[in-house]
């Protein structure tokens, strides 16, 4: 899994594209507190010939976000997230900050 952060010089926004290495799965999105968790509002990550799903969302620069990978159904967290924090649920989310 990777995380690419690309800041923009005209606005105050960084790009962030996930890749997400899931060749068996149908469906990954990207949930957090920038959808407010609600996967209806999720990032729908595209599939790729190579099996990677990649996907980009503009957030709002000098902030940090919560988020989560939804592979097929499944909760998962990414090994490069910037930090992690324990979610009342018996597990963590990652924290991505811009």
């Amino acid at each position: 899994m990777a995380i690419t952060k690309q800041y923009l010089k005209s606005k105050p926004v960084c790009k962030v594209t996930f890749s997400v290495p899931a060749e068996d799965a149908k469906k990954v999105k990207v949930v957090g507190t920038f959808n407010d968790w609600n996967e209806k509002k999720a990032v729908e990550l595209k599939k790729f010939k190579n099996g990677n799903f990649r996907g980009t969302v503009d957030l709002e620069k000098d902030n940090s976000y919560e988020f989560r990978y939804v592979i097929d159904g499944t909760y998962t967290n990414d090994e490069q997230a910037d930090s992690y924090v324990a979610n009342g649920l018996g597990s963590e989310n990652c924290i991505l900050h811009v």
